[in-house]
């Protein structure tokens, strides 16, 4: 079994190249999804980390509201990280184990190198796209203000830096069919 990371920062198309891998039939685990399921009021750790902080809706979690903490506050970002990322860790050593007949698993993390982990991985892919195109992306997609889309943008360790610490990358500036193709080379070059 070949444990395969997929990480890219935000807006690069990780999740387009999640969804073309599912599509062909491969196992896949967004932690994006799992991040997601674990920030409830029943995660106990975190519930009790951030109750004094206005990150909640109705009862639940605001995931707007925990967005726009940790992305103007360093010590709540460092915080909710060194809660979540080992909780994160686990579930990717639960999908390894679930699925370990599987010849190739694929796991999208987009915050691979700043949660430090990278040794649970075989080869690490790295999606990349300029970040023009990739601000334009988030103020599309997510309808963010300029301010608050470069804040995200730029909480993220460089793509350059990360680059580097990837056994491959695949280009995102060009259009889907362009993309699918670079898939399918590279799932052929990992075989």
């Amino acid at each position: 079994m070949k444990r395969i990371a997929i990480c890219g920062n935000i807006a690069s198309g990780k999740t387009t190249v999640q969804k073309f891998l599912e599509e062909k039939g491969y196992k896949v685990l967004d932690t994006d999804e799992v991040s997601h399921n674990l920030l409830t009021v029943k995660n106990k750790e975190l519930f009790d980390a951030f109750k004094d902080y206005d990150v909640f809706d109705n009862g639940e979690f605001s995931r707007y509201k925990v967005g726009q903490l940790i992305f103007s506050n360093n010590n709540a970002r460092q915080k909710i990280s060194s809660i979540m990322h080992p909780q994160i860790a686990d579930e990717i050593t639960k999908f390894f184990e679930e699925n370990k007949s599987e010849d190739f698993l694929f796991v999208g993390i987009p915050l691979l190198f700043e949660a430090g982990m990278e040794y649970l991985f075989d080869k690490i892919i790295f999606v990349y796209a300029d970040d023009n195109i990739r601000l334009a992306r988030l103020l599309k997609r997510n309808n963010y203000t300029l301010e608050h889309a470069k804040a995200r943008m730029f909480s993220q360790v460089s793509q350059d830096e990360k680059i580097k610490k990837c056994d491959y990358v695949i280009n995102n500036n060009g259009c889907l069919d362009e993309l699918n193709t670079q898939i399918i080379r590279l799932i052929g070059q990992i075989r």
